[in-house]
């Protein structure tokens, strides 16, 4: 598994459909800093197709006031699940 790190919004840049494209089945994604609003309702639907496999970071959504408005099937982690996901992965790739 790898585990794939977007810091971006899907509204300022195309690289989320870099990230997809190069994606695994088993593969994961960790939406951080402006990256974790493609976890809001209106923009979830950038990362159709990864039940349980898309993560977005506590710790930046609540720098950008955005805590408890993310979309249903969008599992949000502490920066202790972070490091736990990185331990899970064979590989980390960062999309910047």
């Amino acid at each position: 598994m790898i585990l794939h790190i977007l810091n971006r919004s899907p509204l300022d840049s195309r690289v989320y459909r870099q990230a997809l494209t190069a994606m695994g089945p088993d593969d994961r994604l960790l939406l951080i800093e402006e990256g974790v609003q493609g976890a809001l309702p209106q923009m979830v639907r950038h990362f159709e197709g990864l039940d349980g496999r898309l993560f977005a970071l506590r710790e930046d959504l609540i720098a950008r006031g955005l805590e408890g408005r993310c979309a249903d099937g969008v599992l949000v982690i502490d920066v202790e699940g972070f490091v736990t996901l990185t331990e899970e992965a064979d590989k980390s790739v960062s999309w910047f």
